[in-house]
């Protein structure tokens, strides 16, 4: 069973994501802020981690830029899922090496296509 980090300080955006990931058979693991992501992120090596950008402490821009830069995490991919969605936001996603950049609102549906599509999992 392949297992995603969900990071969002909003909890009805973490139980929409744990319902949803749930539900197509991912184990999910959730954190409220930067430092808790950090944290879950090198001891449980999450598969993919689903990132806001707006939190307390270490917004999601610095969190993923540091899991970028360590060597047990640089690898995992990363989904910014934000509310920012400037020219500039989405250049900083690029700039710290996210993996894609999904805006608020969103679809859970999308949002799953675009998890399967970096895991490497078939449609249909």
């Amino acid at each position: 069973m392949q297992k995603i980090l969900v990071v969002d300080d909003e909890r009805n955006i973490r139980n929409i994501l744990d319902f949803s990931l749930g539900a197509e058979g991912y184990q999910v693991i959730a954190a409220s802020d930067g430092n808790e992501a950090l944290t879950l992120a090198q001891s449980e090596h999450p598969d993919l981690i689903i990132l806001d950008v707006m939190m307390p402490q270490s917004d999601g821009f610095e969190v993923c830029r540091q899991l970028k830069k360590l060597t047990n995490t640089a690898s995992i991919p990363v989904i910014m899922l934000t509310a920012k969605n400037s020219k500039d936001d989405r250049q900083r996603g690029q700039e710290v090496n996210a993996d894609a950049y999904i805006t608020k609102p969103f679809s859970p549906i999308r949002l799953i296509e675009a998890v399967q599509s970096m895991l490497g999992v078939p449609k249909g």
